[in-house]
This record gives C-alpha cells, sequence and structure tokens, in this order.
C-alpha cells in the first residue's frame, strides 16, 4: 500500500511533534505522531492500521489503480444517485436593488408562467419521478417569494404525486428573505418546503448599503425579523456576498445574530463567498468589483478570516470535502423562467451555453461544457483534485472567455488547506481524538 496521491500533510501548529494528514478524497483528518507518519512512509505499518487508513482514503494499493478510481469517480456518483435537484428560477425581478445584482442587465419583469410551470411538472413527472426517485427542489430568481403562486402550483401537485408513489419530496428557497414571513413559511410547510438560504452581507450598515429596497431603505431589520420568527419552523442557512473592503466587518454580524437568538443552535449552515464578476456584458454600472479569478490573493486572507470567526462561535461552517462542478452531475438541473435548461445559473443568458429546454429535452453538453476537461495528467495528479475536479466552469469563463478549460485553484489551495485544517483542529478536535471525518458538503 502508498500513500495517496490526494493526501496532504501539515504539522499541527498547537501539538508539536504531530501532523494532520487529510484526504480530499474521503473528507477525512487524522492527526498522527512523528511515529507513525515515518511508520506510514517506510511501509511499516500492521494490517489493521493499513485498513483503517485505506478506509479512509489515505493508502491506495498503487496509483495507477488510484487514478482509474478518480476517472471514473463522477461517473459512479453519478449512476448511484437516486435522487434529482432541479434550481427553478421563477423569475429575474427583485424588490432590492443591490449593488452587484448579478442579473445585470437580464434583470426585469419576466416571470415563468403557468405553461412553463404546468410543462415543468409533466417533465419531472415522466423523467426522475417514473425513474424512482427522490425529488428536491430550490426556488431561485431574482426573488422567487414574488412568485408565490407559481411555487404553489409547482410543488402541491408535485407532493400529492410523490407521497402516492412513496416517494420523498421537498423543495427550499434562495430568497433575499424580506418577505420570508412566518405566515408564509406555515403556508408552504404542508407543500414540501423544508428550508431556505437567506443573504447577510454583513452587519447593518455594511448589508443595507449593499442590499437596499428598491426605494433606497435598508432590508436588514426585516429580514432579521423574518429570521427569527421562521427560525423554528424550517432549516436556515446564512449566505452572504464580501468584497476586499467588506469582509473583516462579519465578527459583527456574527455577534449581532447570537445577540438576537440565531446562534449557532438555530442555524443549519453559515456560508460566504466573494461577489464574482457578471462580466462587462451582465454587470451592473455602478459595481464593477467582483471577483474575476479563484486566485486573486486576498482570497487567502478573507475565506481564513471568516472560517476562524464562524468556528470561534461554534458557527456550523462547511468543510473540506469531494466536490464537482455541477455541470458534471447527470440528477440536477437548472430551468430557467423560459423553461430554458442550463447546468449552471451563472451561465444563463450566455449564448451557446443553453443546454436543452421543456420542450426539445436535455441536450448533448459533454463536448461544449467540456466535460472531464479534468481528466490530465496535472490533474489527475494533484492533491487536491477531488476538491474541485476542475474548478468553476464559470471562473473558467471569466478567465478564459470559456467553459471547457479547467479553473485551477491550485495556489488557492495551497495557500488555505494547511491553515484550515489548523482551525478544524483548533475549535472541532478535542485532545485525544485521532481520526474524524470533516464536515462539509459535495453537491
Amino acid at each position: 500500500m502508498v500513500l495517496s496521491r490526494h493526501v496532504t500533510i501539515t504539522p499541527c501548529p498547537d501539538r508539536p511533534g504531530t501532523s494532520i494528514l487529510f484526504s480530499a478524497k474521503r473528507g477525512a483528518l487524522i492527526l498522527v505522531d512523528d511515529e507513525l507518519l515515518a511508520a506510514i512512509g517506510a511501509g511499516g505499518l500492521d494490517a489493521d492500521e493499513e485498513q483503517t487508513l485505506a478506509e479512509l482514503g489515505f493508502l491506495v494499493p498503487d496509483h495507477d489503480s488510484e487514478q482509474q478510481e478518480m476517472c471514473s469517480f463522477i461517473d459512479e456518483s453519478n449512476r448511484a444517485s437516486r435522487s434529482f435537484a432541479a434550481l427553478v428560477i421563477l423569475n429575474l425581478s427583485c424588490n432590492l436593488a443591490c449593488s452587484y445584482c448579478f442579473e445585470g442587465n437580464r434583470r426585469g419583469a419576466h416571470f415563468m408562467d403557468d405553461d412553463t410551470a404546468d410543462r415543468l411538472m409533466a417533465y419531472l413527472v415522466s423523467g426522475p419521478i417514473a425513474e424512482g426517485r427522490s425529488l428536491s427542489l430550490r426556488f431561485y430568481g431574482g426573488e422567487p417569494l414574488l412568485s408565490v403562486p407559481t411555487i404553489r402550483r409547482i410543488a402541491r401537485p408535485l407532493k400529492e404525486v410523490m407521497d402516492a408513489r412513496g416517494l420523498s419530496f421537498s423543495f427550499s428557497l434562495t430568497t433575499n428573505g424580506t418577505l420570508l414571513t412566518r405566515e408564509l413559511v406555515e403556508e408552504l410547510i404542508p407543500l414540501g418546503l423544508v428550508g431556505a438560504t437567506v443573504t447577510l452581507d454583513g452587519p447593518p450598515d455594511i448589508h443595507d448599503a449593499a442590499r437596499p429596497f428598491v426605494g433606497g431603505e435598508g432590508s436588514f431589520s426585516v429580514i432579521l425579523a423574518n429570521l427569527k420568527a421562521v427560525a423554528d419552523l424550517i432549516a436556515l442557512e446564512i449566505g452572504g456576498n464580501f468584497t476586499p473592503e467588506t469582509y473583516r466587518e462579519y465578527p459583527r454580524l456574527f455577534d449581532l445574530l447570537v445577540a438576537e437568538g440565531l446562534g449557532p443552535e438555530r442555524l443549519a449552515l453559515m456560508r460566504f463567498n466573494a461577489v464574482m464578476s457578471a462580466g462587462e456584458n451582465r454587470a451592473l454600472p455602478e459595481f464593477t468589483g467582483g471577483c474575476a479569478s479563484v486566485n486573486e490573493p486576498w482570497l487567502k486572507d478573507a475565506t481564513l478570516f471568516i472560517r476562524e470567526e464562524l468556528l470561534r462561535r461554534g458557527f456550523p461552517a462547511p468543510g473540506l470535502s469531494p466536490h464537482y462542478c455541477a455541470i458534471e452531475a447527470e440528477d440536477s438541473l437548472i430551468v430557467n423562467h423560459d423553461g430554458t435548461f442550463y447546468r449552471c445559473p451563472a451561465f444563463i443568458g450566455i449564448e451557446g451555453l443553453a443546454a436543452g429546454s421543456l420542450d426539445d429535452g436535455l441536450s448533448d453538453h459533454a463536448a461544449s461544457h467540456g466535460l472531464g476537461a479534468w481528466k490530465n495528467e496535472e490533474c489527475l495528479s494533484c492533491a487536491y483534485l477531488p476538491l474541485c475536479f476542475g474548478g468553476c466552469r464559470y471562473y473558467g469563463y471569466l478567465e478564459h472567455g470559456r467553459i471547457d478549460r479547467v479553473s485551477c485553484g491550485r495556489d488557492l489551495f495551497d495557500a488555505i488547506v494547511g491553515p484550515f485544517l489548523a482551525l478544524e483542529v483548533k475549535y472541532r478536535h478535542q485532545p485525544g481524538e485521532n481520526a474524524s471525518d470533516t464536515d462539509g458538503d459535495s453537491d
């Protein structure tokens, strides 16, 4: 047995004579002393130790077979999935006027009509539901809660069909939170609502400057009141978008949430990302500071700073785990308000990146979207391959003007993985613990 190519070894800063081993294939982290580390390197483990480390992804029979395993990783994941997820864009309208609005010049009174909603239901019933898959929808916008009648029109009959067939159905919302009232949530729960992702871009002054109502007044206080009112009803994920100028203000938001009774025990996840560039043809004129590359130097400091502030307060934060771009997943789909299919919401409106429609079905997008572009020697030998599988294709579009090439994030991973793991040990692992999977996701 040999050490996997996809393992990192980091000296543990708080525990002299100890190293952190991380398996990117399994999202597993173990602490080993110098003696055990030497034994791993020299092949001096007993059979039980070898088996345990192999099961956790640290040891493999040989690198050739591991490479074959990684080449088929996504295919195997697709074959094994018995679920289907659709992100449904109900409109491109909004009651906020965010300075960095991703819809840019596509924003407007564009709503999914009843005919498109009915054709979507028919597509799901004849496709994934007929195949016996569980179904989860995420309603998106614009602001999806400007289309509540359409949510009812889609969710109610789908839940009835799924219940009759003994299949699991649920839906969630990606919403600005201003319309997420307790009364509405109580109405939607019987239709399948289980959670919502709500954006807070920092403490009130920062958030209100970035995400005011169309009329100019701040939105933070309205959102906070709604979050407090529904936190006991559905799973809440707090998201946010930061820039180089704002990320250090997040601790004030975290402390305010705790003070308002929205501490770690009441939130399902906290996940924050840099504002991405929307490209010259889509960005709003008042905002041009979006991040155009995953390797922008300040992202390292921002990522680690925000993560430590979350862990310090005990908030749930995503860890490092196997993850691949949604364009490679056969069990998910993005449906635009007009019934056009895409493989990623960031592609909507970009010429040549549609992937079919409700009328025509899913098109063959393997070549146009560069599926498997990561199957090259450089990626396959990279320790971080399971964490990105070629990276975000939208970042690739911003960098190269096309999405059929990898967007390599190795520089960022080199900078953050060691400190990231040290934070895991510092805040999530007690002395005496030896092995644990890091918390994370692979969607």
